[in-house]
């Protein structure tokens, strides 16, 4: 029998467990499933969202593996008691959800929506139209499952898109750069940059007032990533003086977002609640029973972070 342990929102758990135990079913795991236990040195397995950052994980010695039920690793690799191994969550439904917000909101700038919502009453807006999706050029920053899919999306549909990621990705059907030279071609070149890259000491504050400088005049930016890749005071000089025409921001160092935020009153800012995409457990539950029946037979679980490069 294996013993796994859910540790999340209490309110999750009536959600999660009929869900899991029919995909453990599904991969004909023997699976004894609680979201409590006196006996953590007994658990194979933790199903992990936390509700904190600083859970004394060392109480979990026997762990085979942790499964995360988040996309993004950050806020679990701070925790110092960590020592073992640990998959991030790589969710259809998730993934289809970032695609759908991504790909949206592309839309959204492509077709200028925010000239209409902040005109005048009677403003009648003839001299101006859209540009043809293969005038426009994409910039997507991670190119990681989730940055692949959304840089796909706008691919297919006929942007011209550019991706870049800290070490270079090949197999793409659009152009990929690395490395600071290629963070400025590719800069230099987008209309819609979307970033999507993880909070790590090598994409803290990435989008600054140097990178906001290179990129071309009125270009728009959307972030469902993390809130740390912008620095927020050089996003909204660059938002007030016209050199960012747009963006679209939903996630951030502080959330809540404060009332008194900057970012609320903007008129070119359009401010999401960290809903870009939510990990659907009728999805994310037969990645964990997949990847538990991988290392119950020996094999190496998928999406492993690791600890080095935090994601």
């Amino acid at each position: 029998m294996i013993n796994a342990l859910f540790s999340a929102r209490e309110a999750l758990w009536p959600v999660y467990r009929p869900i899991l135990e029919s995909a453990f079913a599904d991969q004909g795991l023997e699976v004894a499933l609680t979201n409590k236990t006196d006996r953590p040195e007994t658990m194979d397995y933790l199903i992990y969202a936390p509700a904190r950052e600083d859970d004394d994980l060392s109480i979990y010695p026997n762990l085979k593996l942790i499964q995360s039920l988040w996309a993004g690793p950050d806020k679990l690799m701070r925790n110092k008691t960590l020592t073992k191994p640990m998959a991030r969550m790589v969710d259809p439904g998730m993934t289809q959800g970032m695609v759908d917000y991504v790909f949206g909101h592309i839309m959204r700038h492509h077709l200028d929506v925010n000239r209409f919502s902040n005109a005048k009453p009677g403003e009648w807006l003839l001299d101006w139209g859209p540009s043809l999706p293969a005038d426009r050029t994409v910039a997507v920053l991670g190119i990681g499952a989730l940055g692949m899919a959304c840089a796909q999306a706008a691919h297919d549909y006929g942007f011209k898109v550019l991706g870049w990621s800290r070490t270079q990705k090949d197999g793409a059907p659009f152009t990929c750069y690395a490395g600071q030279d290629g963070l400025k071609t590719v800069l230099e070149q987008a209309d819609i940059v979307v970033t999507l890259l993880p909070n790590t000491p090598a994409t803290e504050n990435l989008i600054d007032g140097e990178t906001l400088s290179i990129m071309k005049d009125g270009a728009a930016l959307i972030n469902p990533g993390r809130g740390q890749l912008i620095d927020d005071d050089a996003l909204l000089a660059a938002l007030n003086s016209g050199k960012i025409i747009g963006a679209t921001l939903d996630v951030f160092r502080i959330e809540p977002l404060p009332a008194d935020h900057p970012y609320w009153h903007h008129p070119n800012v359009l401010v999401t609640p960290h809903v870009a995409s939510e990990t659907r457990p009728s999805t994310a539950c037969i990645v964990v029973a997949d990847n538990m029946a991988r290392v119950e037979r020996g094999e190496t679980a998928l999406h492993l972070i690791d600890p080095d490069l935090k994601y």
